[in-house]
């Protein structure tokens, strides 16, 4: 049954597009302003619905937006969401039109300390003032478009109120009115109209579904007789042995991300929240004795994640996260709090069929006239009345709750509406016990702007930081030259093996190669210079065809940066694009930097970039890469190397296992610049990764020698590397991970014990020897002249190197197993 049936059967409002019933019910308001209430089933407010499908229309509707403004216009959009009911809708909208897009909530709460920009009435609501508080004013001030988020257009009326107030302050050319339902009427629609031209100004609108609610003409007073009639007191305490236990887990929230867009939401903020949702989803699931570890027979369990007013974004994102890892094993359902009085009719024809109501729980104190700072540009229309009244109506409710079978709710608040009256007795906490077995209180914390605004960090380029050329990558690092990060390979090895230091929180020594060891490195050079061109060709034709017109090159810093600047040459070259390209950080055990993922996010479209790196080995990168993205699926986590001996990965230039000669070297191959560093007193949760220039090497500086030699040959090689992309097209590619299953076999013939100690391929096997204390190198009988370096380096440390047969790779490093300062190695002699 439609859950409108019931109010349009008694009260006569009749719905005239069918479509609107896909996303309406209806109910009775306790409104004098407006009888019926219009009540989204996909909004997740006073409906619970699947996280997954409140995500989807928002989605849809952002979708919708992105295609009235064109691709280039949406991503210069600022969106705004209106409280309470669109504070999450307006996120997912501007995630929806692209990863670009930042987005700003109109509140009803004031904040104290916080500069009011200004405000705008909604005329028909319970509590008729909104604040605009951003924390970066210049958000509002900018020239696109300005995209105004709502749940439903009914009148036009709160849409003309804003934007007169936000017009006066900053004029624009353009704005987009989006709702999940238009239901405005032919007047108006013809005073939008009117006011946009007397504005100057283009205003279009989008909907989900569009349609009119036709009401009788004494629809109020018969609203009135309804409501009186059928208004019923509160649901009686169920007795003290029935109620459900209350438990609190703490989210582990990212320190310093908002909870919200009450003063600004953007990329870099919802990757963060992306990447900490798993650790929060888990942590929730295991405080639900309700929820099985494994399916259980029967009925899964009903868990309701339970949003607080303006709070709904990251109550909405967290219920998704729950959904996706319990499926099978718990229904998972979304809604959030409300301020709106709307009567409770336990009927399946009508929207809302139980309510809770509760004494707020969320008013700040009140901060005085300082709160609500005189600007130049401030837009009137407030008339600094605190919302509501003093602070809005002191009654919540919860609908939809009580008697709907659920077994778990997930009560999410801010720590602002962590209070007395949330845990007193017929607070919301004790009147969700009352109805559900389980509650859990999981507290975000309340987000205040400090006074700075904080913008994502700035790329760093040549020559202030490596010596690539500025054109040739852009660094999404932070500069750590004047830091002492450098330690004796022993003392790195002795704490990483003992579990009290990572190998990303400090940086070994930069090896100083001798002169018999640069000639082997011109060597290589000269003879693999083709080959390496071919291989260049190979990956970059193959990465256009596929992910083209012009992807964005992000090169894993820093192996994969010499790599980067060759593709980056090669498609200039032979295509005459100039790509753009980037180099990142990414740390095992880690992740990715989300600050450098959250820059790109903010100036491409997430789906153009294309991870980069040099060589596989074992795979450990490409996992770790794969993982790192599995909260940010806008990303494609497939990797592109220049060789891929290890079969891990679908992109590649060659799976043959031969020496890149960039491989023999470290910061003097690669800009000058240091492995990525992550330390928590060095990098701030704003900060990108951190690394050294070592600007004192310059004059051992081969970077610009290798990239210039392997470019020098693509003219010799271009017709090569063609036909090779073109058979790469047609060929499965697979990975079959031959490489892993090797790595684990040697672990176990050695008794290693952790593969991580297991280095396969020639250009780990000499990273293992120039940076870590080496136990063995296993040799592949018979591979010649792309192992001297290696027998070289081996040799000055005093290495035994054991040649094995059918070795898939054509040598294997093995970090010593077992390393203090006192072990030995293989052949009795001291590590060194």
């Amino acid at each position: 049954m439609w859950t409108g049936t019931w109010v349009a059967e008694r009260l006569g409002v009749r719905l005239e597009d069918e479509g609107l019933r896909e996303l309406l019910g209806l109910a009775l308001r306790r409104n004098p302003k407006r009888a019926h209430l219009l009540v989204s089933t996909v909004l997740g407010k006073h409906v619970p619905q699947r996280p997954s499908a409140v995500l989807d229309a928002g989605r849809r509707l952002g979708e919708r937006v992105r295609e009235r403004l064109g691709a280039a216009e949406a991503a210069r959009s600022v969106v705004l969401g209106f409280a309470e009911t669109a504070t999450g809708l307006g996120l997912t909208v501007a995630h929806g039109m692209g990863s670009r897009v930042s987005a700003l909530h109109s509140t009803r709460r004031p904040v104290p300390g916080v500069a009011r920009f200004g405000g705008f009435e909604e005329e028909h609501s319970h509590a008729t003032s909104h604040l605009l508080l951003p924390e970066d004013p210049g958000a509002l001030r900018t020239g696109g478009p300005l995209v105004l988020v709502d749940d439903e257009l009914s009148t036009g009326r709160t849409v003309r109120n804003t934007v007169a107030a936000l017009h006066a302050a900053h004029p624009r050319d353009r704005y987009v009115v989006a709702a999940l339902v238009d239901t405005r009427g032919g007047a108006d629609v013809a005073a939008l109209e009117k006011f946009a031209a007397e504005l100057g100004a283009r205003i279009d609108v989008v909907a989900l579904a569009a349609g009119r609610v036709g009401l009788p003409d004494d629809v109020l007073e018969r609203g009135r007789e309804l409501v009186a009639a059928h208004r019923g007191g509160p649901r009686p305490a169920p007795p003290p042995e029935a109620r459900g236990a209350v438990r609190r887990v703490e989210p582990d929230w990212p320190q310093g991300l908002p909870d919200g867009a009450r003063h600004g939401f953007g990329p870099r903020e919802q990757l963060r929240l992306e990447a900490a949702l798993p650790g929060m989803a888990e942590r929730v699931l295991r405080a639900l004795d309700c929820v099985p570890a494994v399916p259980a027979d029967g009925a899964p369990p009903r868990v309701l994640v339970l949003g607080s007013e303006e709070l709904m974004y990251a109550p909405l994102m967290l219920a998704a996260e729950l959904e996706r890892r319990a499926e099978g094993r718990a229904e998972v359902r979304f809604s959030t709090t409300t301020r709106s009085p709307v009567l409770a009719v336990d009927d399946p024809g009508y929207a809302i069929r139980t309510a809770l109501r509760f004494p707020a729980h969320d008013l700040p104190p009140h901060d005085g006239p300082d709160s609500t700072a005189d600007g130049a540009d401030e837009v009137d229309g407030a008339d600094g009345a605190d919302p509501g009244g003093a602070h809005g109506p002191v009654e919540r409710y919860a609908y939809n709750i009580a008697g709907q079978g659920f077994d778990a709710v997930v009560a999410v608040v801010d720590s602002v509406g962590d209070t007395p009256a949330l845990h007193a007795p017929r607070g919301l906490l004790d009147q969700l016990a009352g109805c559900v077995p389980e509650v859990v209180l999981s507290v975000v914390p309340s987000y205040v702007p400090d006074g700075t605004a904080r913008r994502l960090p700035a790329p760093l380029h040549g020559p202030a930081f490596s010596s690539y050329p500025q054109d040739e990558v852009a660094w999404l690092l932070r500069d750590l030259s004047d830091v002492e990060l450098e330690a004796p390979t022993e003392e790195r090895e002795e704490a990483i093996q003992a579990g009290g230091a990572h190998y990303a929180e400090s940086l070994p020594v930069e090896y100083q190669p001798s002169a018999e060891y640069q000639r082997l490195f011109h060597d290589a050079l000269e003879s693999a210079a083709e080959r390496l061109a071919r291989a260049v060709g190979t990956v970059t034709e193959t990465v256009l065809a596929e992910r083209g017109p012009r992807p964005v090159l992000v090169s894993l810093a820093r192996a994969g940066t010499p790599v980067g600047v060759l593709m980056r040459r090669w498609a200039r070259y032979a295509h005459g694009l100039d790509l753009p390209h980037y180099a990142v950080s990414i740390v095992r055990g880690r992740g990715i930097d989300t600050n450098a993922l959250a820059y790109l996010a903010a100036h491409h479209d997430p789906a153009d970039v294309v991870f980069v790196d040099g060589w596989t080995g074992k795979g450990a990168i490409t996992h770790e890469l794969a993982q790192a993205l599995a909260a940010h699926p806008r990303f494609d986590p497939e990797l592109a190397v220049l060789a891929d001996p290890g079969s891990c990965v679908r992109t590649f230039g060659t799976r043959e296992d031969f020496l890149i000669p960039s491989a023999c070297l470290n910061s003097t191959v690669s800009g000058l610049i240091s492995r990525t560093v992550l330390r928590a007193d060095l990098v701030g949760p704003h900060d990108f990764h951190g690394a050294k220039f070592y600007r004192e090497l310059s004059g051992s500086d081969l970077s610009g020698h290798f990239v210039d030699t392997v470019s020098a040959c693509f003219p010799a090689v271009r017709a090569d590397a063609a036909r090779d992309a073109a058979a790469a097209a047609s060929a499965d590619r697979t990975p079959t991970w031959a490489g892993w299953q090797a790595v684990e076999e040697i672990s176990e013939a050695y008794g290693i014990g952790d593969v991580n100690l297991i280095k396969p391929g020639v250009g780990e096997t000499t990273r293992v020897l120039l940076r870590r204390v080496p136990w063995r190198i296993l040799a592949r009988r018979g591979a010649g002249a792309d192992l001297d370096h290696v027998r070289l380096l081996a040799a000055q440390r005093g290495v035994p190197v054991e040649e094995v047969e059918e070795l898939p790779y054509r040598c294997v490093g093995i970090v010593h197993p077992r390393y203090t300062r006192g072990a030995t190695g293989a052949d009795g002699k001291a590590a060194r």
